[in-house]
């Protein structure tokens, strides 16, 4: 009875083993992990990038500029630099300084085939002026992102209504 007892054991282990060396060979291994790391990169990017898009450094003007086009791909990207003149004015005007920061976010749409997801953010943003005191803002946000030869970027951002979501 033992004897029978330790075969079985030895059979299940030799069947685990091979098993488990057929799965990683096929390489399904790593297409199993793939849904769990792209959401990853997409929320490791998006948070960045939403972070970078809501802070500027009146005196290193042109870094931030660039960050904000960095951050962004498409029709979005389009638009910053249609507006950067007017975003030049109005940073060299107000002369204050503001650091987004994104306290949680979540994917809500990935199709990593397609290249494209969605997540929402909620953004604290250090409003530093010229003269008096910081004041904190908080914004919700909803962003597209598409994938690039550069990683994932930016396509689209909504700003989320207080209320909820339009």
């Amino acid at each position: 009875m033992r004897r029978a007892a330790w075969a079985l054991v030895l059979v299940a282990a030799v069947f685990a083993g091979w098993s488990a060396w057929t799965f990683w060979q096929s390489g399904d291994a790593g297409a199993a992990a793939a849904p769990g790391r792209d959401r990853d990169q997409v929320l490791k990017a998006g948070k960045a990038q939403i972070a970078a898009l809501n802070s500027m450094d009146p005196g290193h003007m042109e870094t931030g500029l660039q960050a904000w086009l960095n951050a962004s791909t498409g029709e979005l990207n389009e638009q910053l630099r249609r507006d950067l003149p007017t975003s030049r004015k109005k940073i060299q005007q107000a002369r204050t300084g503001a650091a987004g920061t994104v306290l949680d976010a979540a994917v809500t749409v990935l199709d990593a085939k397609a290249g494209d997801a969605r997540i929402i953010a909620s953004v604290q943003i250090r409003l530093t002026p010229p003269a008096g005191d910081p004041m904190l803002q908080r914004k919700r946000y909803e962003a597209g992102l598409t994938r690039t030869p550069d990683g994932w970027r930016l396509k689209s951002l909504s700003l989320i209504p207080s209320g909820g979501r339009a």
